[in-house]
């Protein structure tokens, strides 16, 4: 599916590096794109092509890590880092798909703009305010559950390749 050696590292540890970074900053951007409208508009494409990169890491560093996984030892926080990991795909997923919905909606509003109703008309104030309000809440529960998701399987993977792997006290060095 994707490499699991780069230069003779395991894969795994420089894309989840990736993961870390992309999806806290797509799910950024999809809130800031949610309550700003005007924002969804200027980020353009941008927006969903990087909750595309996003959703796409989240498979290949799974995958490098499945990989990494059958050559360390075996271990209950390694078996929960595991379990944890295979849990991000739908968040990513959430993310790319608000992030398309509200730049088709950016875009939509955008050409609408011109042939909009006159203002004060109820209709148009009630849809709008609907789609926003829906628009943010969504926004708002992918990006908190993808970053929450994010954050609990690093802290496992930390946990798992670190816990006992080094000494409180500095040790001395061979010179």
């Amino acid at each position: 599916m994707g490499p699991t050696v780069v230069n003779g590292l395991p894969a795994h540890i420089l894309f989840v590096h990736v993961v870390v970074v992309l999806v806290p900053l797509t799910a950024l951007g999809v809130v800031a794109a949610a309550v700003r409208p005007g924002w969804a508009r200027r980020f353009g494409l941008l927006l969903p092509v990087l909750a595309l990169v996003s959703l796409v890491s989240v498979p290949l560093t799974t995958h490098a890590g499945e990989w990494l996984e059958k050559r360390v030892g075996d271990s209950p926080l390694l078996d929960k880092h595991t379990e944890l990991g295979d849990t991000l795909l739908p968040w990513a997923l959430g993310l790319f798909l608000v992030s398309a919905a509200l730049w088709w909606l950016g875009r939509r509003a955008g050409s609408a703009d011109s042939a909009a109703p006159a203002p004060g008309s109820s209709l148009a104030w009630t849809s709008t305010t609907w789609f926003r309000s829906v628009a943010v809440v969504v926004a708002l529960i992918v990006a908190v559950g993808a970053c929450v998701d994010v954050y609990r399987i690093g802290d496992s993977g930390a946990k798992a390749a670190w816990t006992g792997g080094f000494s409180s006290k500095p040790l001395p060095h061979k010179g």
